[in-house]
């Protein structure tokens, strides 16, 4: 359960009415982003409040008319969803430098040079948010953040997201090894094993991780791995 002094308030009003809880800013940015979160420890406290500083509580027969469930975690999901949220501007900042860090490794793993077919290395991403002055809002789910950061980034870079299809071959012995690591890089489209024993699949992946995941599987395999795009 997060401190109530690390919490943030969410408020929903409706009907008139104000809602609020305090709540993990980082569950609040994961749900605005359209994840999966679980609230129960999440919440500083169990509670929906008519004005949460003053501890002000809401009886569950008057939740449950207006929101048909005295479930005070479902209550929590809308009110989060739909409200708003207020951040001291400490807060704010750590937030916002943390949906940077995200949209930066998104893009760098997710998009490519299509003039090279090479990523675009996350330093390079960031010195070009600096330069376009993009602002990044904490609460603002993901997906449209990354379509407007590339829509500003294309006049200073060339750049596309991209998922290609990666071919791998490795000999029969690393087999255990690798496997592992291919399927959680991408989707399998193919497999196959050589007449001299060797794995071979394709897998569509992500066009920034190519180089990364070539490396990983050369060092599961001691070099052995032979890796490359298929054209």
């Amino acid at each position: 359960m997060v401190r109530v002094e690390d919490a943030v308030v969410a408020r929903l009003v409706h009907a008139g009415n104000h809602y609020e809880v305090l709540v993990d800013p980082t569950a609040v940015q994961a749900l605005k982003d359209g994840k999966e979160v679980d609230l129960r420890d999440r919440l500083a406290q169990d509670h929906i409040y008519k004005d949460a500083r003053k501890g002000d509580k809401i009886s569950d027969e008057f939740l449950e008319k207006q929101f048909h469930t005295r479930d005070v975690y479902a209550i929590a999901r809308e009110i989060i969803q739909k409200g708003e949220v207020q951040v001291t501007t400490e807060q704010r900042r750590a937030l916002a430098e943390t949906k940077r860090r995200q949209l930066v490794d998104y893009v760098a793993r997710n998009a490519i040079n299509p003039q090279t077919n090479a990523p675009h290395p996350p330093a390079r991403i960031e010195a070009a948010m600096e330069e376009v002055k993009f602002h990044v809002d904490p609460f603002r789910p993901m997906e449209p953040q990354v379509e407007e950061l590339l829509q500003r980034l294309r006049p200073l870079l060339p750049i596309r997201l991209e998922r290609v299809k990666f071919r791998i071959r490795v000999p029969a012995q690393y087999y255990p090894r690798v496997i592992g690591e291919i399927k959680s890089a991408g989707r399998l489209l193919s497999e196959e094993w050589g007449p001299d024993g060797s794995y071979g699949c394709v897998v569509e992946i992500p066009g920034g991780v190519q180089q990364d995941l070539a490396e990983r599987l050369n060092a599961r395999t001691k070099g052995a791995a032979e890796t490359g795009m298929v054209k």
